[in-house]
Parts: structure tokens; C-alpha cells; sequence
């Protein structure tokens, strides 16, 4: 079982201690993260010189552009320092709308940033791995340069363990908001657990508001019905799904998403059902712990509960190098 060495970024300090916590054989590392008068990052790494010829991960967040510039600072440094191998953990990959380019002149930041995590040093022991979850665009799985080894993982295991211990678990469907979380979410419900599925559509009116949720395919009448997707901001679809479930006869609402981005606070708009039913709110919301800010603001309030990345972390970073189903979620 390798040694392994785990820097962080502030907001992600809790989950560092999470991942730490779950085993003896993580060191973490944390950094001194300052800055200049003029805003410019003034960061320390105490612990630098003992690196050498060992397995270091990073565990960063880019919560906000702001953020990005010191992250890289660390993230190009470090695998020069002779280490024998260099993770990046990146569990929310942002710009998740910005591979709709439509017109000619628009630029993707997406690829802007898979093309600067492309170009990290390469370690003593090669190229830098790259470890992020659910990945919103289906098509940035491509945009990576061959200096990096991506592994894209999932949160849903997560959410499938947590499902399997509600008291009503046998009464699960799984629902999808639109086509686009089928299509990429849907071969991750078909194994033994086989939970009935659910797909919706939406449609937008003009100018792109009043987004409308309709049933597609399957029957929500009597069921616990549970709504997938990998990330949520404004929760209108989540939202509007849950109304349409209620009035076509679901028992129960609940909600899942790996990312809960919530900026500016769009979080309040989940209500809680409170046991009377989903035409009062959800029953369940449930995030990983990708993306911290939210989950500092959520944490304690119904309907929302936390299901940690930690343990796939460290199936990521073959920690455990046996079985992966021994590292229970963390709630």
C-alpha cells in the first residue's frame, strides 16, 4: 500500500480530511496560500523538499476563475520536484455550458482549460493523471492532450449505496429530467440493482424561460421517484420534474445531482415535502461534496443530505488496491 502525499486547496480542506480519515497511509500536506498586494498569488510549500521520489496528489477546486491562477501555480510546480507520480484531483470540471458554441467567433472555455491541464510537467515517473467525475459535456472526454491521463468517475455509486438503505428502496424509480442525462447517465442503472426508469423532456418558452417538463416514457404512479442528473444550478428542471411527477401520481419526490453548483444561493428554492407529499417538495436532495461552498451552505437543511466523494477518491488513487466496496459513502 503506497505512501501517499495529499496537498489541497482551502475549500477543499474538509474533504482532504475526509479522504485522510479513511485511511493511515495518506500524509497530508497542506500549503500556505497568500497573495501579493496586487492580487497575484504568494503561496509556500513548507514541505517541498521531501517529496522526492514520492506519490503526490493534488485536491483542488476551481470554484471560480479567480482561483484558477494559484491552483495552476501548484499544479505546474510540483511534478517538477521529482515526485514519483502526480494526481490531479479535479471533482467538478467547470464550464460545463461553454461547449455550446454556436456561432463563428465564440470561444469554449473548456477547451481553454483542458487544454492547460494538458501541459502539466511531466513527473519522474511520466505523465500527471487527471481525476474528475460526472463531466458534464460528453464530447471534453476528448479534448485532452496525450501529456495527461484522464480517468473519469462517477458519483452515482454513491447514490446507488444510499438508495439501497432507504426503508422504501424496493418502491425506487430512477428518473431522468431530460434526454441529455439519459444519454449520459442511463448504463450506470443497469446492473443488478435494475430500479424501473423514468425518462422526461423539457422544452423552454421564449427568450428561455418557463421551462416545461413532460413524461416521456415510464410510470411514476404510487413510486418513489428519484430524479438523476450531474449537476444543478438553478434547479428549474429538478423543480419543474418534481411538479410534474406529483400531479402524474408519484409517491415521493427525491433528487440527485454529483455537482450542486447553487450559485447565488439558488439552493432555497428546494423545498422540503416534510412527509406531506411531493406536491410540497422534495423528499430527499442529494449532492456530493464536489463543489464546497454549496455544501457549506446546505449542510443540516432539509431536504439536502451529502454523499462524500471520498471513498472513490481513493479508489482513484489506488489506495486500497483490493475492494472498492469496502469504502462505505460518507454522509
Amino acid at each position: 500500500m503506497k505512501q501517499i502525499y495529499l496537498l489541497y486547496c482551502n475549500d477543499m480542506k474538509e474533504l482532504a480530511n475526509r479522504i485522510a480519515g479513511r485511511i493511515n497511509s495518506i500524509t497530508l500536506c497542506p500549503i500556505e496560500w497568500k497573495r501579493l498586494p496586487d492580487g497575484y498569488p504568494d503561496l509556500f510549500l513548507p514541505w517541498i523538499g521531501g517529496l522526492h521520489g514520492e506519490h503526490v496528489a493534488f485536491l483542488a477546486s476551481f470554484s471560480s476563475p479567480a482561483v484558477i491562477m494559484e491552483q495552476l501555480s501548484v499544479i505546474y510546480e510540483v511534478p517538477r520536484r521529482f515526485v514519483a507520480s502526480f494526481t490531479l484531483v479535479l471533482p467538478y470540471f467547470p464550464t460545463w455550458t461553454s461547449e455550446r458554441r454556436e456561432e463563428e467567433g465564440d470561444i469554449a472555455p473548456s477547451f481553454t482549460l483542458t487544454r492547460m491541464l494538458s501541459n502539466i510537467p511531466l513527473s519522474h515517473g511520466g505523465p500527471a493523471s487527471l481525476v474528475t467525475f460526472d463531466i458534464h459535456a460528453m464530447q471534453e472526454r476528448f479534448y485532452f492532450g496525450d501529456a495527461v491521463l484522464p480517468c473519469f468517475m462517477s458519483g452515482l455509486p454513491q447514490l446507488k449505496n444510499r438508495l439501497r438503505k432507504l426503508p422504501d428502496a424496493h418502491n425506487v424509480t430512477i428518473a431522468f429530467p431530460d434526454e441529455g442525462a439519459w444519454t449520459r447517465l442511463h448504463k450506470q442503472f443497469k446492473d443488478h440493482d435494475k430500479f424501473p426508469t423514468i425518462v422526461c423532456t423539457k422544452r423552454r418558452g421564449p427568450f428561455g424561460t418557463n421551462c416545461i417538463v413532460q413524461l416521456k416514457e415510464g410510470d411514476p404512479i404510487g413510486r418513489h421517484v428519484v430524479i438523476v442528473d450531474d449537476l444543478v444550478q438553478s434547479g428549474s428542471t429538478l423543480i419543474e420534474c418534481r411538479k410534474m411527477l406529483a400531479m402524474r401520481g408519484a409517491a415521493r419526490v427525491s433528487a440527485y445531482a454529483t455537482h450542486g453548483v447553487f450559485q447565488n444561493m439558488l439552493w432555497v428554492r428546494f423545498n422540503y415535502d416534510n412527509n406531506l407529499g411531493p406536491a410540497h417538495g422534495f423528499a430527499h436532495v442529494w449532492i456530493t461534496d464536489s463543489c464546497p461552498k454549496a455544501v457549506e451552505e446546505v449542510s443540516g437543511v432539509p431536504p439536502f443530505e451529502i454523499l462524500s466523494l471520498a471513498a472513490p477518491i481513493l479508489e482513484a488513487l489506488y489506495i486500497s488496491g483490493t475492494n472498492y466496496s469496502k469504502y462505505a459513502p460518507i454522509v
